[in-house]
């Protein structure tokens, strides 16, 4: 499977586990509203959201195919991308349009750190697994 698409189907699958994640440590964050919010306040943000989501795992999954060729694993791609990217949920918290709202509980919090690495270790290991 190339790259992009093992990335957009390791981004989707990362959207239909939000739930599960989002009951166990019971905070309401989604990626999918983070991203769908942000560009329409309408009933089509789901949408939105799933696909900037795609759009995104596409452009990381031909990333990694890149790194990958030096030995970087997916995980330890994905990993680290969410360690550097995640302090800014402090500037989304203060600035996103629709923060308070459904789906956009805080991100600079300690659950949503353990959300976040949770979706990132299953998005790295899908994606590896999808992509070699």
């Amino acid at each position: 499977m190339n790259a992009a698409k093992a990335g957009a189907i390791a981004a989707l699958v990362w959207a239909a586990v939000e739930p599960f994640d989002q009951r166990m440590l019971r905070h309401d964050y989604s990626d999918v509203a983070v991203l769908g919010k942000a560009v329409t306040r309408s009933r089509a943000w789901p949408l939105a959201g799933l696909a900037i989501h795609a759009a995104n795992g596409a452009v990381f999954g031909v990333a990694y195919a890149q790194a990958r060729r030096r030995g970087t694993s997916s995980v330890t791609m994905a990993l680290a991308e969410h360690t550097v990217l995640f302090p800014l949920g402090a500037i989304v918290d203060r600035r996103h349009p629709a923060r308070g709202t459904k789906g956009l509980a805080p991100l600079w919090s300690k659950r949503a750190f353990a959300q976040a690495t949770f979706r990132h270790l299953l998005f790295g290991a899908l994606l590896g697994h999808l992509a070699d």
